[in-house]
């Protein structure tokens, strides 16, 4: 049987409608059938920060040292430096070296490019003063350590100095650089030029002269 155009017309009219309503429903699955599969997370995705402590962030920031600066520099006494600082930064801190300086000693004694830590001393020997390099030989006018022999406070060496009772390693530090300025002339004068309190002459009177 021959079709005619009214019938084809049909046909193509119910083919465009079976497209249609196919198409209508893809749209309408679709989400349905995405739902199973996890969306993406951005989060999650993002590369994995690398956790920085709290006292490594401080570090990067720069540390300050403070360092005790003591003996033949300009202006013995506490300089702020900042980390990593080195012992000639120390004493150029301080004011450099001062003309008391036992130059030759400080060179076998100290290395300057030495790192310095926090709380560290730095002692600059100072000529004429015995011991000051490392306990070298004896030095002029050095006193006795037998029994019963005065600690002169004008001679003796550090290390007879700190074997007084009450006087630790900064007092002789004190006492060697105010000496090297000038000679004592009387114990008195330890504690006017604020050397030693009042408890600590006392306490070393009987034992030390001038």
């Amino acid at each position: 049987m021959s079709l005619t155009t009214r019938d084809w017309g049909a046909l193509a009219a119910a083919g465009l409608a079976v497209a249609v309503l196919a198409a209508a429903g893809w749209l309408i699955l679709s989400p349905a059938l995405g739902a199973d599969q996890p969306a993406a997370d951005p989060v999650s995705d993002a590369p994995f920060p690398v956790p920085v402590s709290r006292a490594s962030a401080e570090e990067s920031l720069g540390a300050e040292l403070v360092v005790d600066v003591e003996g033949g520099v300009a202006h013995p006494g506490v300089v702020s430096l900042p980390a990593g600082a080195r012992v000639a930064d120390a004493i150029a801190a301080a004011g450099g070296y001062a003309p008391t300086a036992d130059l030759l000693a400080a060179a076998s004694s100290l290395n300057l490019a030495a790192t310095l830590h926090d709380g560290e001393q730095v002692y600059v020997p100072i000529a004429g003063i015995a011991g000051i390099a490392g306990g070298g030989g004896g030095g002029a006018g050095a006193s006795g350590s037998g029994s019963g022999a005065l600690v002169n406070l004008n001679s003796a060496s550090p290390e007879e100095l700190e074997a007084l009772p009450r006087i630790g390693p900064v007092t002789v530090q004190k006492i060697v650089a105010a000496r090297a300025e000038r000679p004592f002339t009387s114990l008195d004068e330890l504690i006017e030029r604020k050397v030693l309190n009042r408890g600590q002459l006392d306490d070393i009177r009987d034992l030390v002269s001038v």
